[in-house]
């Protein structure tokens, strides 16, 4: 007797209550504080490092690597999002990716029109052809780092070829059979360096 008591209040407190939902989009929607909405993506501050792709339960934002290219390409299918934000609590940078409070521009007939597409330059190594990572995210390193970047010969390296200190000369040697010591001033990837310092230091 007693859940049906139950059942029957909860039937006339629905039935009295105002609607819940929004009239979007009669009436313009209003997200309340802290609404979770559309992941969006800042390119001038993301650096393309994965750590987004890593944390994204629902594997919303996937990488792929073309070494032909030197591109890293970096696809989000919104229409997978959860929007749980672990992509913006994650991100190195603090600032390359930022939820917003846009939900209802996802409402699409054409899935594909929530898939966005990002490319990054590669850094590669010169003689494996391992992929190290993006000069961008190299870059943000370097500067996190401050001077304590110019440890690496890898940091010194990528920084000749932004400031061209060296330009107009033949600074990159191309690695021919096996690795030299004059190959450590190529860009290397951290294992081929690695057999360079303990061959020839």
């Amino acid at each position: 007797m007693k859940p049906k008591i139950r059942e029957l209040k909860e039937a006339l407190v629905s039935l009295f209550s105002p609607a819940y939902t929004t009239k979007f989009p009669a009436v313009e929607h209003v997200p309340f504080e802290k609404f979770r909405g559309k992941p969006v993506v800042d390119n001038e501050n993301c650096v393309g490092c994965e750590t987004c792709a890593n944390v994204c339960p629902p594997h919303a934002i996937t990488f792929t690597d073309d070494t032909v290219k030197g591109v890293r390409i970096i696809k989000r299918d919104y229409g997978k999002c959860i929007f749980c934000g672990q992509c913006e609590e994650h991100c190195i940078t603090q600032k390359g990716v930022k939820l917003s409070d846009k939900i209802f521009d996802l409402a699409v007939l054409d899935r594909s029109k929530n898939v966005e597409y990002q490319e990054k330059e590669l850094l590669v190594c010169k003689n494996c052809g391992a992929v190290i990572t993006t000069k961008e995210h190299l870059m943000f390193l370097h500067k996190k780092l401050g001077p304590k970047a110019f440890a690496s010969v890898l940091n010194l390296n990528v920084l000749n070829e932004k400031l061209k200190l060296a330009e107009g000369e033949d600074v990159e040697v191309e690695v021919k059979d096996h690795l030299k010591r004059k190959d450590m001033f190529n860009i290397l990837c951290p294992n081929c360096l690695r057999l360079v310092l303990v061959k020839y230091l």
